[in-house]
């Protein structure tokens, strides 16, 4: 267990009660990961809006940036585009390995724009601070809530927006999800839901992330074929090596 030094409030608002819950950060905390150690013993008080106090502690594994990163400062752009990242997190929901149906075992995890009136996958922009895997992760988990592998890229496409006319240079990954956080930074700006490919192909009004996502299910059922075929060859030698045993 660790207890967070006070300094600064960040409240959040607990969905199963009717109190506030007001979270004590240092300025220099308010990004960190859940692998660093802190020093402090002095305990989070938690006010409710009776002004009663109580105190808590907060296990060191469940502890997550609670704001996401803001401003340009600190954005990348190469000719005159700027630079997103992006990943489409996926997980399997059949144990069936041996299946090339995408559609029966592969999710993938689709969520609102802030407006709520799109349907797309994680994606922001990479920093000056940060590589590009570490800039998907990052932004997969302030816009969608899930942590996980960050995979090999799945290309880089050009791109406008619509609304402003900026150029984009946009990186996608895949994500294998680990874990699904039920606290995350942007929880009131965006909805999630996970849904199989043929819905994601549906909903999803990214083009590059259609073309993204159509790489990763062929991917995937390469990995599959592949797996298969040397499933196929291992118990192929060993029916071989039987029959000669059996003729000696």
């Amino acid at each position: 267990m660790i207890h967070l030094p006070y300094s600064i409030y960040h409240p959040i608002i607990h969905q199963q009660s009717q109190f506030t819950l007001y979270y004590q950060f240092p300025l220099s905390s308010l990004f960190f990961s859940s692998s660093k150690i802190f020093s402090s013993h002095r305990r989070p008080k938690l006010k409710t809006k009776q002004n009663k106090t109580m105190t808590t502690s907060v296990s060191q594994e469940n502890v997550v940036t609670l704001v996401s990163r803001t401003g340009r400062e600190l954005q990348r752009y190469r000719k005159g585009r700027r630079q997103v990242v992006g990943c489409i997190p996926y997980r399997y929901i059949s144990v069936d390995q041996a299946s090339l149906e995408e559609n029966e075992e592969l999710e993938v995890l689709v969520i609102t724009s802030k407006k709520g009136k799109r349907m797309l996958f994680p994606k922001g922009g990479w920093e000056i601070d940060e590589s590009k895997k570490e800039a998907a992760l990052r932004e997969t988990m302030e816009e969608a809530g899930v942590r996980g592998t960050v995979e090999g890229k799945l290309g880089k496409w050009r791109f406008k927006s619509k609304n402003h006319g900026s150029s984009y240079e946009g990186y996608m990954f895949p994500l294998l999800v680990q874990e699904q956080l039920e606290i995350w930074p942007e929880q009131n700006f965006r909805q999630r839901k996970w849904v199989n490919v043929s819905e994601a192909r549906e909903v999803c009004q990214q083009w590059w992330m259609k073309e993204a996502l159509e790489r990763l299910v062929n991917r995937l059922k390469g990995q599959k074929l592949e797996q298969h075929v040397k499933q196929l060859v291992v118990v192929g030698s060993v029916h071989c090596t039987g029959d000669a045993n059996s003729d000696l």
